[in-house]
This record gives structure tokens, C-alpha cells and sequence, in this order.
């Protein structure tokens, strides 16, 4: 299925070109989050128009991504959780638990679709998090899951 892309899509393209995607793909993800439009001519010609109005606000995504990442790069939360005698957690950290203390600590709002530990946190320890800001803009934080009852 034929698309065009109304914002940078990380590893599919940037914004006006026309690409071939999976159907589901399409319907499910680029269209449903408004990040592109079935490649029919009307909507070729329109897209054509505003092109510069989307690289514009494109730039603008860009510069808010570079902000935030500017103040979290690399720096350290600690997440308390209950844990047992041989530090495994009961549960795991969540990206949306992530999401939840950055906001708390630096009042950053991230979606938590954006987050990807790069090992799943089931232990005590540090665990480096990826977060994608912005199609070209990515930083990274640690995360240090620490027991609960230690720390009271």
C-alpha cells in the first residue's frame, strides 16, 4: 500500500515521500497516528502544498526533543520496589513507570511508547534505558531499581 509520510518516520522515510508499506501497518499504525495519508493524486497535490507548514513544525518537534534531551541525558533515577532475598523484584519496571518518574523528578512529559529498556528490569541494579525523542534525536538515562525496605 502506497503512503505519504506527513512527519520523519525513524527507518521508513521523511516527510512528503511516497512509500510502499504493509497494508496493516498503514491502516494500524501511519494512518491511525496521523503520521502519513493514503497516496491517492488529490492527496499527493495536498501534501505538496504544505509540505514546508509540516517541515516546519517537524523542526520545531525536533528543537523541543533537543530541550528535553539536553536535561536527562544520562542521569540516574532511582526506582524503589519490593524485591526478594536474591534481589529479583516482585513485577518489573514498566516504561510507564519510567514515564511517570520522569515527570515527577524532572517534569518531563514522555510517552511511554517512546521508552525501551534495553534489558527488562526484573532485578535490583542499573539498567541503561533508551528513550526516542524525535526521529533523529535519542538520549539515554539509567535506571537504578533499589529495594524498598532499605530505604525508609
Amino acid at each position: 500500500m502506497k503512503v505519504i509520510l506527513l512527519e520523519n518516520v525513524k527507518k521508513i522515510g521523511s516527510i512528503g515521500e511516497i512509500i510502499d508499506v504493509k497494508r496493516g501497518f498503514a491502516r494500524n499504525y501511519l494512518i491511525s497516528k496521523k503520521k502519513a495519508l493514503f497516496a491517492s493524486k488529490e492527496n499527493i497535490k495536498e501534501v505538496e502544498k504544505i509540505k514546508q507548514e509540516l517541515s516546519k513544525k517537524d523542526q520545531d518537534r525536533k528543537k523541543e526533543a533537543l530541550i528535553i534531551h539536553e536535561k536527562i541525558k544520562n542521569k540516574k533515577y532511582v526506582i524503589k520496589k519490593l524485591s526478594t532475598e536474591n534481589n529479583e523484584l516482585y513485577g518489573s519496571v514498566k516504561p510507564t513507570e519510567i514515564s511517570m518518574i520522569l515527570e515527577k523528578v524532572d517534569n518531563v512529559k514522555i510517552n511511554p511508547s517512546l521508552i525501551q529498556p534495553l534489558t527488562e528490569i526484573k532485578s535490583l541494579g542499573n539498567f541503561k534505558v533508551t528513550i526516542s525523542l524525535h526521529s533523529e534525536v535519542e538520549t539515554n538515562i539509567v535506571i537504578e531499581t533499589v529495594a524498598q525496605e532499605e530505604t525508609k
